[in-house]
């Protein structure tokens, strides 16, 4: 039963990946116009790309991991052949 809900919370595709960093971005714009207001002037904005850029980082380590999970299960579906 853990395993089924676990499952739930399992990356599975592009589909899945780009809804989860749009809502990276949507919480990180958020946090950043609070920055903007909390902090006027450079400081807030520096603190807003801050945020933001984190995102792209975060989305792209994210889109990674699946080309790397596909890339891994490809090459056991490979090794499975050559073993039959």
């Amino acid at each position: 039963m853990l395993r089924k809900i676990g499952r739930l919370f399992v990356i599975k595709n592009r589909f899945e990946a780009f809804v989860i960093i749009y809502a990276l971005a949507l919480g990180a714009t958020a946090r950043g116009s609070a920055y903007l207001d909390q902090y006027p002037g450079g400081w807030g904005i520096a603190l807003f790309c801050a945020a933001c850029g984190a995102v792209f980082l975060a989305g792209a380590a994210i889109l990674d991991s699946l080309k790397v999970k596909r890339e891994l299960d490809e090459l056991k579906a490979q090794i499975a052949e050559q073993e039959q």
